[in-house]
Protein backbone atom coordinates (compact mmCIF):
# COMPACT_ATOMS: atom_id res chain seq x y z
CA UNK A 1 0.00 0.00 0.00
CA UNK A 2 1.47 3.54 -1.00
CA UNK A 3 -0.03 6.30 1.54
CA UNK A 4 0.61 9.84 1.02
CA UNK A 5 0.24 12.19 4.19
CA UNK A 6 -0.04 16.11 3.71
CA UNK A 7 0.99 17.99 6.88
CA UNK A 8 3.48 16.31 8.57
CA UNK A 9 2.77 18.01 12.77
CA UNK A 10 2.26 15.97 15.55
CA UNK A 11 -0.80 13.86 14.45
CA UNK A 12 0.30 13.43 11.22
CA UNK A 13 3.54 11.70 11.96
CA UNK A 14 1.27 9.79 14.50
CA UNK A 15 -0.39 7.99 12.01
CA UNK A 16 2.97 8.18 9.80
CA UNK A 17 5.09 6.28 12.69
CA UNK A 18 1.88 3.91 13.44
CA UNK A 19 1.93 2.77 9.80
CA UNK A 20 5.65 1.92 10.00
CA UNK A 21 5.50 0.31 13.70
CA UNK A 22 2.67 -2.54 12.42
CA UNK A 23 3.96 -2.63 9.03
CA UNK A 24 1.46 -1.67 7.36
CA UNK A 25 3.07 0.20 4.94
CA UNK A 26 7.24 0.48 3.57
CA UNK A 27 9.31 3.17 4.38
CA UNK A 28 9.38 3.94 0.52
CA UNK A 29 5.87 4.25 0.13
CA UNK A 30 5.17 6.66 2.87
CA UNK A 31 5.32 10.18 0.82
CA UNK A 32 5.72 12.90 3.37
CA UNK A 33 4.48 16.23 2.48
CA UNK A 34 5.70 19.24 4.80
CA UNK A 35 6.16 22.67 3.45
CA UNK A 36 8.01 24.04 6.14
CA UNK A 37 11.83 23.61 5.56
CA UNK A 38 13.02 23.07 8.70
CA UNK A 39 10.46 20.48 9.43
CA UNK A 40 11.15 18.59 6.04
CA UNK A 41 14.58 18.70 6.76
CA UNK A 42 14.09 16.99 10.50
CA UNK A 43 11.91 14.81 9.33
CA UNK A 44 15.04 13.39 6.42
CA UNK A 45 16.98 13.11 9.23
CA UNK A 46 14.55 10.63 11.04
CA UNK A 47 14.21 8.54 7.92
CA UNK A 48 10.58 7.95 8.74
CA UNK A 49 9.70 8.09 4.99
CA UNK A 50 9.98 9.75 1.77
CA UNK A 51 9.84 13.56 2.30
CA UNK A 52 9.29 16.41 0.18
CA UNK A 53 8.27 19.81 0.04
CA UNK A 54 5.68 20.62 -2.25
CA UNK A 55 2.63 18.72 -4.22
CA UNK A 56 3.49 16.81 -7.24
CA UNK A 57 2.15 14.12 -9.54
CA UNK A 58 3.59 11.32 -7.22
CA UNK A 59 1.20 11.97 -4.36
CA UNK A 60 -1.40 10.85 -7.43
CA UNK A 61 0.26 7.36 -7.44
CA UNK A 62 -0.46 6.66 -3.96
CA UNK A 63 -3.28 4.34 -2.47
CA UNK A 64 -4.41 7.02 0.05
CA UNK A 65 -3.82 10.55 0.30
CA UNK A 66 -3.89 11.62 4.32
CA UNK A 67 -4.88 15.73 5.01
CA UNK A 68 -3.57 16.87 8.10
CA UNK A 69 -2.77 20.05 7.52
CA UNK A 70 -4.56 22.69 9.70
CA UNK A 71 -8.09 23.66 8.81
CA UNK A 72 -7.39 27.21 7.38
CA UNK A 73 -4.51 25.77 5.03
CA UNK A 74 -6.57 23.71 3.42
CA UNK A 75 -7.15 26.66 1.41
CA UNK A 76 -3.62 26.50 0.12
CA UNK A 77 -3.07 22.98 -0.80
CA UNK A 78 -6.92 21.64 -2.22
CA UNK A 79 -6.25 23.57 -5.72
CA UNK A 80 -2.82 21.54 -6.51
CA UNK A 81 -4.45 18.13 -5.09
CA UNK A 82 -7.30 18.58 -7.25
CA UNK A 83 -5.13 18.82 -10.00
CA UNK A 84 -3.63 15.22 -9.14
CA UNK A 85 -5.90 12.96 -7.56
CA UNK A 86 -7.21 9.70 -9.35
CA UNK A 87 -10.32 8.54 -9.89
CA UNK A 88 -9.52 4.87 -7.27
CA UNK A 89 -7.94 7.22 -4.77
CA UNK A 90 -8.84 7.64 -1.27
CA UNK A 91 -8.89 10.71 1.27
CA UNK A 92 -8.66 10.76 4.45
CA UNK A 93 -8.76 13.94 6.35
CA UNK A 94 -8.12 14.35 9.88
CA UNK A 95 -8.60 18.40 9.73
CA UNK A 96 -10.90 19.44 12.38
CA UNK A 97 -14.11 21.87 11.07
CA UNK A 98 -13.70 20.59 7.83
CA UNK A 99 -17.02 18.86 6.51
CA UNK A 100 -17.06 16.10 4.08
CA UNK A 101 -19.28 17.46 1.47
CA UNK A 102 -16.61 20.76 1.48
CA UNK A 103 -13.66 18.55 1.03
CA UNK A 104 -15.59 16.76 -2.04
CA UNK A 105 -16.70 19.62 -3.59
CA UNK A 106 -12.94 21.70 -2.90
CA UNK A 107 -11.13 18.18 -4.98
CA UNK A 108 -13.52 17.29 -7.02
CA UNK A 109 -13.49 13.81 -5.39
CA UNK A 110 -16.54 11.80 -3.90
CA UNK A 111 -14.19 9.22 -2.08
CA UNK A 112 -13.79 11.04 1.65
CA UNK A 113 -13.89 9.21 4.68
CA UNK A 114 -13.46 11.93 7.81
CA UNK A 115 -11.73 10.94 10.89
CA UNK A 116 -11.39 12.75 14.43
CA UNK A 117 -8.47 11.50 16.09
CA UNK A 118 -7.17 12.49 19.57
CA UNK A 119 -3.51 13.45 20.76
CA UNK A 120 -2.65 9.82 22.58
CA UNK A 121 -2.54 8.66 19.34
CA UNK A 122 0.96 9.75 19.30
CA UNK A 123 1.50 6.70 21.67
CA UNK A 124 -1.05 4.39 19.63
CA UNK A 125 -3.40 4.84 22.54
CA UNK A 126 -5.74 7.50 21.10
CA UNK A 127 -9.41 6.74 19.97
CA UNK A 128 -10.47 8.26 16.99
CA UNK A 129 -14.16 9.12 15.83
CA UNK A 130 -14.98 8.43 12.13
CA UNK A 131 -17.43 8.83 9.26
CA UNK A 132 -17.54 8.21 5.57
CA UNK A 133 -18.97 9.52 2.01
CA UNK A 134 -21.92 7.73 0.53
CA UNK A 135 -19.21 7.01 -1.87
CA UNK A 136 -17.00 4.83 -0.17
CA UNK A 137 -17.81 1.18 -0.32
CA UNK A 138 -17.29 -0.86 2.60
CA UNK A 139 -14.12 -2.74 1.63
CA UNK A 140 -12.12 0.86 1.23
CA UNK A 141 -13.88 1.98 4.44
CA UNK A 142 -12.46 -1.56 5.95
CA UNK A 143 -9.07 -0.95 4.80
CA UNK A 144 -8.85 2.52 5.85
CA UNK A 145 -10.44 1.58 9.38
CA UNK A 146 -7.50 -0.97 9.98
CA UNK A 147 -5.05 2.08 9.54
CA UNK A 148 -6.65 4.05 12.00
CA UNK A 149 -6.51 1.27 14.64
CA UNK A 150 -3.06 1.09 14.30
CA UNK A 151 -3.34 4.28 16.22
CA UNK A 152 -5.47 3.27 19.08
CA UNK A 153 -9.15 2.55 18.87
CA UNK A 154 -11.59 3.60 16.64
CA UNK A 155 -15.73 4.09 16.41
CA UNK A 156 -18.05 4.60 13.20
CA UNK A 157 -20.64 7.35 13.38
CA UNK A 158 -23.49 6.97 10.91
CA UNK A 159 -24.23 10.61 11.12
CA UNK A 160 -21.52 12.87 10.81
CA UNK A 161 -22.92 15.70 12.41
CA UNK A 162 -22.08 13.59 15.50
CA UNK A 163 -17.83 14.06 14.96
CA UNK A 164 -18.65 17.39 16.78
CA UNK A 165 -19.47 15.67 19.67
CA UNK A 166 -16.23 13.75 19.46
CA UNK A 167 -13.98 16.57 18.99
CA UNK A 168 -15.58 18.10 22.25
CA UNK A 169 -15.50 14.41 24.17
CA UNK A 170 -12.18 12.66 22.94
CA UNK A 171 -10.59 14.90 20.53
CA UNK A 172 -10.30 18.12 23.43
CA UNK A 173 -10.88 15.41 26.05
CA UNK A 174 -6.71 14.62 27.08
CA UNK A 175 -6.78 18.92 27.76
CA UNK A 176 -9.88 18.19 30.41
CA UNK A 177 -7.73 15.33 32.26
CA UNK A 178 -4.71 17.74 32.38
CA UNK A 179 -6.12 20.39 33.75
CA UNK A 180 -7.75 18.36 36.66
CA UNK A 181 -4.44 16.68 37.09
CA UNK A 182 -2.62 20.37 37.25
CA UNK A 183 -5.41 21.46 39.53
CA UNK A 184 -4.37 18.03 41.75
CA UNK A 185 -0.90 18.38 41.14
CA UNK A 186 -1.31 22.76 42.90
CA UNK A 187 -3.20 21.45 45.49
CA UNK A 188 -0.55 18.84 46.73
CA UNK A 189 1.99 22.09 46.43
CA UNK A 190 -0.14 24.01 48.87
CA UNK A 191 -0.46 21.19 51.41
CA UNK A 192 3.55 21.11 51.60
CA UNK A 193 4.44 18.75 48.74
CA UNK A 194 7.43 19.99 46.21
CA UNK A 195 6.38 19.76 42.66
CA UNK A 196 8.07 16.14 41.73
CA UNK A 197 6.44 14.59 44.77
CA UNK A 198 3.31 15.95 44.35
CA UNK A 199 3.16 15.17 40.38
CA UNK A 200 4.20 11.68 41.38
CA UNK A 201 1.37 11.12 44.23
CA UNK A 202 -1.43 12.21 40.96
CA UNK A 203 -0.44 11.01 38.17
CA UNK A 204 0.47 7.57 39.90
CA UNK A 205 -2.74 7.72 41.47
CA UNK A 206 -4.56 8.70 37.62
CA UNK A 207 -3.07 5.83 36.39
CA UNK A 208 -4.18 3.34 38.76
CA UNK A 209 -8.04 4.99 38.79
CA UNK A 210 -7.70 3.97 34.93
CA UNK A 211 -6.73 0.82 35.27
CA UNK A 212 -9.59 0.11 38.04
CA UNK A 213 -11.97 1.77 35.74
CA UNK A 214 -10.96 -0.28 32.78
CA UNK A 215 -10.87 -3.45 34.59
CA UNK A 216 -13.01 -3.21 37.79
CA UNK A 217 -16.11 -5.27 37.31
CA UNK A 218 -18.14 -1.93 38.79
CA UNK A 219 -20.18 0.83 37.88
CA UNK A 220 -18.31 4.73 38.12
CA UNK A 221 -20.61 5.34 41.31
CA UNK A 222 -20.07 1.79 42.54
CA UNK A 223 -15.87 2.93 42.38
CA UNK A 224 -16.78 6.19 43.64
CA UNK A 225 -18.23 4.41 46.73
CA UNK A 226 -15.64 2.59 47.17
CA UNK A 227 -13.32 5.03 48.25
CA UNK A 228 -15.76 7.35 50.12
CA UNK A 229 -16.77 6.29 53.43
CA UNK A 230 -19.50 7.97 54.85
CA UNK A 231 -18.42 10.84 56.97
CA UNK A 232 -14.70 10.32 55.54
CA UNK A 233 -11.92 12.39 54.09
CA UNK A 234 -13.04 11.69 50.60
CA UNK A 235 -17.25 12.47 51.36
CA UNK A 236 -15.32 15.85 52.28
CA UNK A 237 -13.76 16.49 49.28
CA UNK A 238 -16.92 15.14 47.30
CA UNK A 239 -19.48 17.07 48.61
CA UNK A 240 -17.23 20.52 48.07
CA UNK A 241 -17.47 19.60 44.21
CA UNK A 242 -20.79 19.28 44.50
CA UNK A 243 -21.80 22.47 46.08
CA UNK A 244 -19.26 24.11 43.24
CA UNK A 245 -21.76 22.35 40.81
CA UNK A 246 -18.41 21.16 39.45
CA UNK A 247 -19.68 18.33 37.71
CA UNK A 248 -22.17 20.39 35.95
CA UNK A 249 -19.51 22.71 35.26
CA UNK A 250 -17.76 19.99 33.58
CA UNK A 251 -20.65 19.03 30.81
CA UNK A 252 -21.26 22.27 30.60
CA UNK A 253 -17.94 23.21 29.35
CA UNK A 254 -17.92 19.83 27.28
CA UNK A 255 -21.19 21.26 25.30
CA UNK A 256 -19.14 24.45 24.63
CA UNK A 257 -16.93 22.79 23.05
CA UNK A 258 -19.65 20.79 20.56
CA UNK A 259 -20.64 24.21 19.99
CA UNK A 260 -17.72 25.47 18.88
CA UNK A 261 -16.82 22.48 16.72
CA UNK A 262 -20.08 23.15 14.97
CA UNK A 263 -19.54 26.90 14.27
CA UNK A 264 -16.43 25.89 13.01
CA UNK A 265 -17.49 23.45 10.81
CA UNK A 266 -20.23 25.72 9.13
CA UNK A 267 -17.47 28.41 8.11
Amino acid sequence: MKIAIVGCGNMGMAFAKSFLQYDLVKKENLLLIEKSADRSEALKAEKAGVVVETIGPHVGETDLIILSVKPQDFNSVHESLRTIIQPNQMILSIMAGIPIAQIQEKLGHPLVVRAMPNTPAMLGMGITGFTAAKEVDLANLRRVENLINATGRSIFLEDEAMLDAVTALSGSGPAYFYYVVKAMVDAGKQMGFDDAVSALLVKQTMLGAYHLINNADKSLDDLIKAVASKGGTTEAALRTFENGALADTLVAGIKAAQVRATELSKG
